[in-house]
């Protein structure tokens, strides 16, 4: 993907407003996002979740309700409707934006009716071990989509195309997971707790033929139905791994088209990620969540955090052809459960080291670019009110960057621990190339070779205004203010 300097924006976060407008906005908004660098948009879950209109798609419910039945209090999804989620994929179409949708093969939750069925209380801390002797519990497993009728596919969910379930009806226990008759949890998954198989609601057995024959069938529904472009699949580390290659394969085969494919395994431990990327066979991107978590550091830490170590046990060191680069998401956002946040000050640093970097396909975050405001409960039971900034002027730059100057050889100046810097030399149809430095401390200096002799260049972020000319062998002294970032063109 970075070959081609492409772009992704997560167009969603998890505040987003429950109005149904989302949809719309896509469509209002492809235009300009396509102009200033964007080519693909990773949407939120369209269909419909436990809590209806007001669900962000994680609690899955139906698979098949784009927001076209009255089902769980609303037609509508959080976002809009059916035809307007497909008109919206239409239009960014129009202006060569690829759409991304999010799958989530891990659960469902909102079943319609209970049903008794034979299960072994397990430790939700030790999967392994066992709290007691097989019970008749009641399990909210029975799903039958009253409001969809059998349209799209007759398959009613029932218990044994479950494995697990955490509540119980008849006699609930705290920290119990509930291993339903005949079934184990799943191999190649992260062994957080012993086996990180059951995440929440009803655990999908994914090794059932039905189940499985299902996910293929509604994939190619999804597919023939949307005409989007790729995947961001969830909570992967929760699911045999290679079941996702196994899938993709087969909606590669039906769409006729290398169907792009990002996976979201988070963990701090990269072998848990390369041992992922092996048992897919290298199919499936993955979000680079340890790089994330150098950027949340580097911005607790300021200059006492060693920036030369930056992309050090990160998937874009080790893969970077599969590493998806991010700076946050809906999860990491303040006030949310894998809250990782990046400091204000650190933010265009972060941006610049992926966007303008040869290495990883970056994802932008919708708050991050148009700004987020909203209030929210922390963990600690109190209320707060939560402003994100709005980095729209200084991205777009980045953006008009990468795709104008970010091409041809990276030389790398990671030789400082508050100040590092690049260099891209450009190419015989983008010459000029750049030049990057970035400071977590007092004002920085860089000694870089651009391959340009004798050419100006401008700090487009326009932190600093002097301009500075490289000698006759291509080599100059670029700065950068202290706890910033500047980015240097050749003069136009």
């Amino acid at each position: 993907m970075s070959d081609n300097n492409h772009v992704m924006m997560q167009y969603f976060h998890w505040y987003t407003p429950s109005d149904g407008s989302l949809w719309k906005q896509v469509e209002e908004k492809a235009e300009e996002l396509a102009a200033v660098g964007i080519s693909a948009l990773w949407l939120p879950p369209a269909y419909k979740g436990n809590s209806g209109g007001l669900d962000m798609g994680y609690g899955v419910y139906d698979l098949f309700d784009l927001g076209e039945f009255d089902q769980k209090g609303s037609v509508r999804t959080k976002y809009g409707t059916k035809d307007e989620y497909i008109r919206a994929i239409e239009i960014a179409h129009e202006f060569g934006i690829n759409i991304y949708a999010d799958v989530v093969f891990n659960h469902k939750m909102g079943a319609d009716q209970a049903e008794d069925v034979e299960a072994t209380p397990m430790s939700m801390n030790d999967r392994y071990q066992s709290l007691g002797d097989r019970q008749t519990i009641q399990a909210w497993t029975n799903f039958t989509f009253p409001g969809r009728k059998g349209k799209y596919s007759t398959l009613e969910w029932h218990w044994w195309h479950f494995s697990a379930i955490d509540y119980n009806s008849y006699d609930d226990q705290p920290d119990t997971i509930y291993l339903f008759q005949d079934k184990s949890f799943n191999d190649n998954v992260d062994l957080e707790h012993g086996n990180y198989d059951y995440l929440m609601g009803c655990d999908i057995d994914i090794q059932h033929p039905e189940v499985q024959g299902e996910l293929k069938y509604w994939g190619e529904w999804y597919y023939d139905t949307t005409k989007i472009d790729g995947f961001r699949f969830d909570a992967v580390k929760h699911v045999s791994g290679n079941f996702f290659a196994e899938w993709l394969e087969h909606m590669r085969y039906h769409a006729k088209a290398d169907l792009f494919a990002v996976g979201e395994y988070w963990s701090y431990e990269i072998e848990a990620l390369h041992n992922f990327v092996t048992l897919t066979q290298g199919k499936v991107s993955l979000f680079d969540v340890p790089l994330q978590r150098n950027f949340h550091l580097a911005s607790q830490q300021s200059e006492n955090y060693d920036l030369s170590q930056i992309f050090e046990g990160t998937l874009t060191q080790g893969q970077s052809t599969l590493a998806v680069t991010f700076v946050g998401n809906q999860d990491t956002q303040p006030l949310q459960s894998l809250e990782s946040v990046v400091e204000s000050w650190f933010k265009p640093l972060a941006y610049a080291l992926i966007l303008l970097r040869e290495a990883g396909y970056p994802c932008i975050f919708y708050p991050d670019y148009y700004g987020a405001h909203y209030k929210d409960y922390g963990k600690d039971g109190n209320e707060y009110e939560i402003w994100m900034d709005s980095y729209q002027w200084l991205l777009d730059k980045f953006l008009f960057v990468r795709k104008t100057y970010a091409y041809g050889d990276q030389y790398d100046y990671f030789d400082h621990p508050n100040t590092i810097g690049w260099t891209r030399l450009g190419t015989e149809e983008c010459p000029g190339g750049i030049a990057v430095v970035l400071s977590n401390s007092g004002d920085g200096w860089k000694s870089m070779e651009t391959g340009s002799p004798k050419t100006t260049y401008t700090d487009i972020t326009e932190h600093i205004k002097e301009t500075i000319t490289t000698d006759d062998r291509g080599w100059a002294e670029f700065r950068c203010n202290g706890g910033s970032v500047s980015v240097w063109v050749p003069q136009g």
